[in-house]
Formats: structure tokens, sequence, C-alpha cells
């Protein structure tokens, strides 16, 4: 019995195989509708993938005991923010930073930085594009920030207090303004003043693959509030004993700072403490409403698609009346005619939806060596696109097939 079903099933597939075969064009015009729905919904699964691959790298290069404390809001944002009610935040200044290295026994080390944004740099060989990322920094930031040096040093607590006019570089920048040289102890100049480059940063790449995390230069903190003006909020990194530790020093730090800044109790922090968990809860919402939109235009591709699929099937129907006519006055059985129709149906689909999910893995691939970035494909997302494909051949094959299998015999081979 299992064998006779099995010849069954086999000849189906093989007459369904010739179908497509002999429309080959036809078949395939059909089939774009599946293969462009399955394409997005892999190709978008596998950048989400690799976003999450990096952003937990890029994550956990800044440490699991470490968090920042900050006047804007960080991390990835999603939707309008009312920037006007941040900018009425009183600044985080040095004075904070004192106040938690001092009052809060569960922090071991803190640091204070300032983004201030894209520059141009000079020296007596080059120059670089005005983008190159400066930031003012204390000498514990080294510490604190997951980077590290990977020639000469970081500044001391002596020059940052000494204001001596030294800096550290990203591999970009030495690249750009000492090619085929080593920049340590060379000669840059910022804004027209001259600083020595003593140290230089360990290669990182791009940040959650947007931008160059190597294309950056930071120098001590009053050099930089010298030269980009003192009217600015610093952001604080805290670093707490080990990872255990880590939600007492957020307490002790939150108490101190809203006791400095006088916030009532009912009121909320005017500040912001961001942590990995913090960031990475904001970037899984993030790729929450990437994957929720890639399967809204995946299942309308799809539906045109099975619209496509309903049409063509309709047309098979219609050309081979009097095959399947011939073929019920020789035996054949209603629910054999409906699983030959019906397997068409699916195998029709199933090939558009390996055609998607091939050009999907090809982008993905395309993405890695191209932009270096780690786009994979999940396993969970190709069996998805698979059964999605054969899923919508199934439910719009079923009408097709219904029709074919309830022809009269003798009416079918009367057709022309």
């Amino acid at each position: 019995m299992r064998a006779r079903r099995f010849i069954a099933l086999w000849d189906n597939l093989r007459l369904a195989l010739g179908t497509l075969a002999s429309n080959p064009l036809r078949s395939l015009l059909t089939l774009l509708g599946v293969v462009i729905g399955v394409t997005t919904v892999v190709t978008m699964m596998a950048l989400v993938e690799g976003l999450r691959t990096k952003v937990t790298t890029d994550l956990s290069n800044l440490g699991a005991n470490v968090f920042t404390v900050s006047k804007w809001p960080g991390g990835i944002n999603l939707g309008r923010i009312d920037w006007r009610r941040f900018q009425k935040r009183p600044n985080l200044g040095l004075e904070d930073l004192r106040a938690v290295r001092e009052g809060c026994p569960a922090v071991t080390t803190a640091s204070a930085h300032t983004w201030l944004g894209p520059n141009k740099i000079t020296s007596a060989l080059a120059e670089t594009q005005p983008n190159v990322v400066v930031q003012g920094a204390t000498s514990e930031w080294i510490e604190t920030s997951g980077r590290a040096v990977s020639a000469g040093r970081f500044f001391s607590v002596n020059e940052v207090e000494e204001a001596r006019p030294v800096v550290v570089i990203g591999l970009d920048v030495a690249d750009k303004l000492f090619p085929s040289q080593d920049p340590l102890g060379r000669e840059l100049r910022i804004r027209g003043r001259v600083f020595q480059v003593v140290g230089v940063l360990d290669k990182r790449g791009k940040i959650f693959g947007l931008f160059s995390a190597d294309n950056m230069l930071v120098l001590p903190l009053p050099n930089a509030l010298d030269l980009f003006g003192r009217n600015r909020s610093l952001r604080i990194n805290v670093q707490a004993e080990d990872p255990i530790q880590l939600q007492r020093a957020q307490d002790e730090v939150t108490a101190l700072l809203r006791m400095r800044r006088n916030v009532k109790p009912s009121e909320p922090s005017n500040f912001e403490v961001d942590t990995n968990e913090s960031i990475t809860r904001t970037f899984n919402s993030l790729s929450s409403v990437i994957t929720a939109a890639s399967f809204g235009l995946c299942l309308l591709s799809l539906i045109v698609g099975g619209i496509g699929i309903l049409n063509i099937m309709l047309v098979s129907v219609t050309e081979r009346t009097r095959e399947i006519g011939i073929r019920k006055a020789l035996g054949a059985k209603r629910r054999r005619i409906l699983g030959q129709f019906a397997l068409e149906a699916v195998t029709l689909s199933l090939f558009g939806g390996v055609l998607g999910l091939l050009l999907g893995l090809s982008l993905a691939a395309l993405g890695r060596w191209a932009f270096g970035f780690p786009m994979s494909v999940p396993a969970w997302a190709v069996a998805l696109a698979l059964f999605m494909s054969s899923g919508v051949g199934l439910v719009f094959g079923i009408y097709p097939a219904a029709r074919a299998a309830a022809l009269d015999p003798v009416e079918a081979m009367r057709s022309e």
C-alpha cells in the first residue's frame, strides 16, 4: 500500500516537473512575486542577524561592568525625541565626576569624555577629510572605554591636569597623516594648535556596522574644552569592580546625582544611565520592527505571487481539460487528479522559494565580501522561507486543483 502511494506521489511530482519544464518562461514570470518575497525576508533576516552579531561584539568590548551617565539619551533611539526637553537639563561636569569617584563605594574607576564632532586634522605630510571624530577625555577613559593602545601609550593624569599638547589617534588617522611612517612622536594640528602623538589606538573597525571607530582622535579634556568651548555636557563612564556589583554602582551613582541635581523623589532623573543591557534591549526592539516590516513586504509579495500561481494553474487546467478527461476515463480517481494539480502548484511555488533563497544567500555573501558586514542567514529563516513559499502554492493551488478534479470525464474528453 505504501509502495503504491509512493509511486503515485512520484508520478504526480514527475508530471509537475514536466509541466514546469514545458513552459519555463511562463513559470519564471509567474514566480516573480514568490522570488521577491523570499529574497526580501532572507536578506532582511541576514541583515538583522548581522546587526545583532555586530552590536553584541561591539558592546562586549565595553565590558560587562561599565555603564555611562549622560545628559542625552544614548544607544539606539526609536521614534521621535523631544530634544528640547533634554536641552533644558543641567550639564554634567567635572564636579559630578569627582563626586562619583569619592561618594560611590561600588565604583572603582570613572572617567569623563565629550564628543566634539567631525574635524579636519593636518600634519606636515597630509591632511584628513573633515570627518575625524575628535574626543576630549580624562586619563581614565582608556580603562572604561573598552579600547586599548596598540603603540605608544595613553596620556597620563599629570598631562591632563597640565593640559599638555599630546594626543592619541586611531589607525585610520595614523595611516592618512603619516603614511609608511611611525606616527609616535610626530606632530599634527587641530584647529591651528600643535599636538604631539603619544599613542595609537587598537584597530576596531566599524561600530554597529555604521562608522569607523578608527577614524578618531583623543586629546586631554582641558585642551578639548579650550579648543571647542567649555559650555558642553560631559559623558561619564563608570566602572564597577565586577558585573555583580554593577547594579549597586548604578544605584549609588543615580542616588548621588539625583541629590546633587536637586531632583525630587516624585520626579524622573534629569540624566540618562545606559548599560550594555539597555542598549541591547533597544536594539532588539528595533530589530523586531525591521522583522515585522520584512514579513509584511514578504507577505505582500507572496500574495502577488500566489495570485500568479492561481492564474497559471487555472490556465493549465483549461489547457489540459481533455487530458484530465482521458485520465479519469481510464480510472484515475478524483483525489489523484486533485493531488496532481495541488502538487504541481506547490512544486511551482517551492521552486520560486528556492530561487529566492539562493538570491538572498547571494546578497548576504555579497554584503560580507563587499562591506565586511557579518551578514548570516539563520537556519529558521531558511526553513520559514521555504515553508511560506510552499504554503502559498498549496493555498492558491487548491481551487484550480479542485476544479480539475470535479470535471466530468465525458464533457472533458469533448473539449478541444
